[in-house]
């Protein structure tokens, strides 16, 4: 079993900034693939970022690309989402997420946050 907890959220002004954090607990961090979904009123879950196992390489949503970043700290057992350039479309849940990796690459995310909200006012 692994815990996530998020923080950081809050009310910002459009081009403003956030960074988010997850902190986890349980199993141990390193073995996991981390990442960021967000969800906005009347919409579905969305992919937002993930990082590698060992987090030296990053993915991102198109929607988010050159203004998110990504990082996971396996000493602090913590994953980070810097937002820089907030849209107010940015608007929406934000969660952590934890998975494995299958011998094809494919992530599955096993392990969910409560989530943290971003609000973005324009």
């Amino acid at each position: 079993q692994v815990q996530l907890v998020e923080s950081g959220g809050g009310l910002v002004q459009a081009g403003g900034s956030l960074r988010l954090s997850c902190a986890a607990s349980g199993r141990t961090f390193s073995g996991y693939v981390m990442g960021w979904y967000r969800q906005a009123p009347g919409k579905e879950r969305e992919f937002v970022s993930r990082t590698s196992l060992s987090g030296s390489a990053t993915y991102y949503a198109d929607s988010v690309k050159g203004r998110f970043t990504v990082s996971k700290d396996n000493a602090k057992n913590t994953m980070y989402l810097q937002m820089n350039s907030l849209k107010p479309e940015d608007t929406a849940v934000y969660y952590c997420a934890a998975g494995l990796m299958d011998g094809r690459g494919s992530v599955y995310f096993d392990y969910w946050g409560q989530g943290t909200q971003v609000t973005v006012s324009s």
